[in-house]
């Protein structure tokens, strides 16, 4: 489950800009994904639902560290 944002498209060499139609189906793809994220999450019990909670949340902090750490933006 993964879509193509204009920023890769733009980072792979295409000169050609995402149009307003090529940006809705981005849109699209996205709801579509954070629709069936949400279905399989509903199968799962409790337990396993706040153990990927945590580990998504670890995974953004991470994430967003990495990103600051990349513009030179270290924490104090």
């Amino acid at each position: 489950m993964t879509a193509i944002t204009a920023d890769e498209l733009a980072a792979r060499g295409f000169r050609a800009s995402a149009t307003r139609f090529d940006r809705a189906l981005l849109r699209a793809a996205s709801a579509l994904d954070a629709y069936v994220v949400a279905r399989v999450e509903k199968r799962d019990d409790a337990r396993e639902r706040r153990a990927l909670a945590a580990q998504a949340a670890a995974s953004g902090a991470r994430r967003e560290a990495e990103a600051r750490a990349a513009m030179g933006m270290l924490p104090r």
